[in-house]
C-alpha cells in the first residue's frame, strides 16, 4: 500500500508527515522507538483509515527546535501540528511516550478526536513517591531492557546487523527520548488532575508482559480517565502492535466498530 510522506513548516519548526490509506482519520503518535511508518501494521490500519503518521521532532534524524526542553513544548508543537493537518474527528491512537502525548492533547481539547487509544502509555505517575511505576530502561542493561519490553526477547529488532547510518538514527532517537521524558522521568505529575477532562470514548490497549509500565499501572491509568475501557493482549509486550499485530489491529478495529 503506497505511503506519501511530507514535510510541513509550522510556526516553531518542522514535522515529517506520512499518511497511509484512505476514509476517516486516524492520527497515530509514535513511542520512544521512533516512527513505525514502515510496520506491517499501519497497513493494516489502512485498510479502513487514512494513517496520518508525524515523527515527533529529533527522531529518526530529524531536527529538534533549539527551545524544547521538555514534553510541555512538544505538546505545544502538536497543537500546531493539529492545526495544520486539519485534524477533525479523527482517533487519536498513541503508543508509549506517544500515548503520554496523547493523553496531555486530549486533556487540553478533545473536540478534535472522536474516540482515543492509549497503547501501553506512560505519561502518569500511580504510586507513592518511592514506587518505581516505571521501569528505567536508562538505566538498565540492553538485555535487560529487551526481557522488560518484549514477552519474547527474540522478537526485539537484531541490532548486529546494522549500518552506520541506523546506529546514529538510534543513537538520535534516545537523545531525544531522554530529552522528552527524563524529568520528571516519564510522567507529568499534573496529568492525572487532568485526565477527568477526556470526553471522548478510551481505550487502554496493553501488553499482558509488559515490564516497563506493568498491566497494574495500565488499569490505574485508566481508572483515572472516564469510563475507559482496559484489554490485556497476551505473549506481548510493550509492543502489543509489533508482537501480536493481528491480535492488536482486531482490538482497535473491535473498539472503533
Amino acid at each position: 500500500m503506497g505511503a506519501n510522506t511530507e514535510t510541513i513548516n509550522l510556526p516553531v519548526g518542522e514535522c515529517t508527515v506520512t499518511r497511509k490509506g484512505s476514509g476517516p482519520q486516524l492520527l497515530l503518535l509514535h513511542g520512544g522507538g521512533g516512527s513505525i511508518a514502515e510496520h506491517p501494521v499501519i497497513d493494516r490500519l489502512a485498510e479502513k483509515f487514512e494513517v496520518i503518521a508525524p515523527t515527533h521532532p529529533g527522531f529518526n534524524g530529524t531536527k529538534v527546535p533549539d527551545h524544547f526542553d521538555g514534553m510541555p513544548e512538544l505538546v505545544h508543537f502538536y497543537l500546531d501540528v493539529l492545526d495544520a493537518l486539519e485534524i477533525e474527528d479523527a482517533v487519536l491512537l498513541g503508543i508509549s511516550m506517544g500515548g503520554w502525548l496523547a493523553a496531555e492533547l486530549a486533556s487540553i481539547n478533545c473536540a478534535r478526536f472522536s474516540k482515543i487509544i492509549l497503547v501501553d502509555a506512560v505519561g502518569v505517575k500511580v504510586g507513592g513517591p518511592t514506587d518505581r511505576d516505571i521501569a528505567d530502561v536508562f538505566g538498565v542493561p540492553p538485555d535487560e531492557a529487551t526481557k522488560l519490553m518484549y514477552h519474547d526477547p527474540a522478537n526485539a529488532r537484531d541490532m548486529s546487523g546494522l549500518t552506520d547510518e541506523e546506529l546514529t538514527e538510534l543513537a538520535g532517537n534516545r537523545i531525544a527520548l531522554g530529552l522528552y521524558t527524563w524529568e520528571p522521568y516519564m510522567h507529568n505529575p499534573k496529568l492525572p488532575q487532568r485526565l477527568h477532562r477526556i470526553s471522548a470514548p478510551t481505550l487502554l490497549l496493553w501488553g499482558e508482559s509488559d515490564g516497563l509500565v506493568t498491566t497494574n499501572y495500565g488499569k490505574a491509568y485508566a481508572d483515572l480517565i472516564p469510563d475507559a475501557r482496559f484489554v490485556a493482549i497476551p505473549e506481548a509486550g510493550h509492543s502489543p502492535y509489533a508482537e501480536q499485530t493481528d491480535r492488536f489491529v482486531d482490538e482497535v478495529f473491535a473498539f472503533l466498530d
